[in-house]
């Protein structure tokens, strides 16, 4: 009960007050379901249709008071069996990020871990961008569907789906 008046305070909460009550700390800060949740749209767009996301199953990271990482699993039930396979969740990122060694720019993308063994990450048109080794924590007390936890490495993150994670972080802007 606790959890849903939290959910519906959260909800009724306009973003940019959220955002900036969650900027108030210097330090980067992992964001639990109610707090993704509430920020992450109802319905997001992955090649050509619309699903809705699991705000239960949200997680994100606030680098800054400007930029922040959203991940959600979402509905993948309109999409042919082999979107399915590779679309699990959607990730919203305002900074560039390093995942498995390969470098993410701002944007929207779909991702999924395939076979357990890997981590696809593709534009919204679908058409795969990266793959990347996930890894699997059989020492995970709770796993949940998705989740975002510090890793053993500084302003590092791991993106958990149950068990198998892949470490992502921030990365420093490029020059143009």
């Amino acid at each position: 009960m606790l959890r849903c008046l939290l959910a519906l305070a959260l909800a009724a909460v306009p973003l940019s007050t959220l955002a900036q009550s969650s900027a108030s700390g210097s330090s980067p800060a992992i964001l639990n379901a109610s707090e993704a949740g509430a920020i992450l749209p109802p319905a997001v767009f992955f090649r050509g249709q619309t699903a809705s996301i699991q705000a239960r199953n949200s997680a994100g990271i606030r680098f800054s008071k400007d930029a922040f990482l959203l991940a959600a699993l979402v509905d993948t039930s309109g999409y042919s069996s082999s979107v399915q396979q590779k679309y699990q969740a959607y990730l919203i990122t305002e900074t560039a990020l390093e995942i498995g060694g390969h470098r993410l720019p701002p944007g929207a993308y779909g991702c999924g871990f395939v076979a357990n063994e890997t981590f696809v990450v593709m534009d919204i048109g679908g058409h795969d961008l990266f793959t990347t080794a996930a890894s699997h924590d059989a020492d995970l007390r709770r796993p949940t569907p998705l989740q975002i936890l510090a890793a053993p490495a500084a302003r590092t993150y791991r993106l958990y789906a149950g068990r198998n994670f892949v470490e992502l972080s921030a990365t420093q802007p490029t020059a143009p």
